[in-house]
């Protein structure tokens, strides 16, 4: 909850003015709903530059009182969205069922969904850390054909490893992104895109990207000051 709609246009004037474009990569913003057609207008130039929502509900439209769905967001300007966030899973209790819902909804409406996935510390503490990869991408992708994987990317963020100061090492990001990249080939998505999230920051972002498993990185605090955050991204892009 960060950056009101006049806040947002600030920071993108900011960001674009200090980020020079690269015609090979795409930096994507994720701000409240509130400021999602802000942002959107304040990139509309920048092909490169691509606005998503930080969250849907699955149903198009109804009575959900205070909730967005796909198709309002797509009006705001949003071209894709999250989807299973670790917030939203373990504060707001949302379910594998949930994202199975959410992502055909994105896609129905033409969004991207980023579907978010990892493990709590528990989870890899007990070996567990594959199980559970597969299964929230079973749970949430799970009878999707190659033609609508192609169209999900996903970030593996570890539960543990957010807001923490820890993150996993590119060899641990790696191991994991490989599974999942497995999984979706598997399933007739040849090309996968895997971003990895989880206490990424301007220190580690180049030694991250460096591992060829992972196509991106998912950040979060790091990505609050567009002056950091446009430095953050040149050095990533390089």
């Amino acid at each position: 909850m960060h950056l009101g709609p006049e806040e947002a246009r600030g920071y993108l004037k900011t960001f674009r003015a200090r980020y020079n474009r690269r015609e090979d990569r795409e930096v994507w913003f994720f701000p409240p709903a509130v400021s999602v057609e802000a942002a959107a207008q304040a990139t509309r130039e920048r092909g490169d530059l691509v606005v998503g929502a930080q969250d849907i509900y699955w149903e198009p439209k109804g009575a959900f009182t205070g909730a967005i769905s796909a198709p309002l967001a797509l009006q705001a300007g949003a071209r894709a969205t999250l989807v299973g966030h670790s917030e939203r899973r373990h504060l707001f209790g949302e379910t594998d069922a949930d994202t199975r819902r959410k992502v055909a909804a994105a896609l129905s409406a033409g969004l991207v969904p980023m579907l978010c996935v990892g493990e709590t510390l528990a989870e890899r503490d007990a070996g567990h850390t594959a199980a559970v990869v597969v299964r929230q991408l079973a749970g949430a992708l799970g009878g999707l054909d190659g033609a609508a994987l192609s169209r999900v990317v996903v970030a593996y963020e570890p539960v543990w490893a957010i807001g923490t100061g820890r993150n996993a090492t590119p060899a641990d990001a790696a191991a994991v992104h490989r599974e999942i990249r497995g999984w979706l080939r598997g399933r007739g998505a040849p090309e996968p895109r895997i971003l990895y999230g989880g206490s990424v920051n301007a220190r580690n972002a180049a030694e991250l990207l460096a591992e060829r498993e992972l196509d991106g990185v998912l950040v979060g605090g790091a990505s609050l000051d567009p002056d950091g955050w446009a430095q953050l991204v040149q050095t990533a892009a390089a």
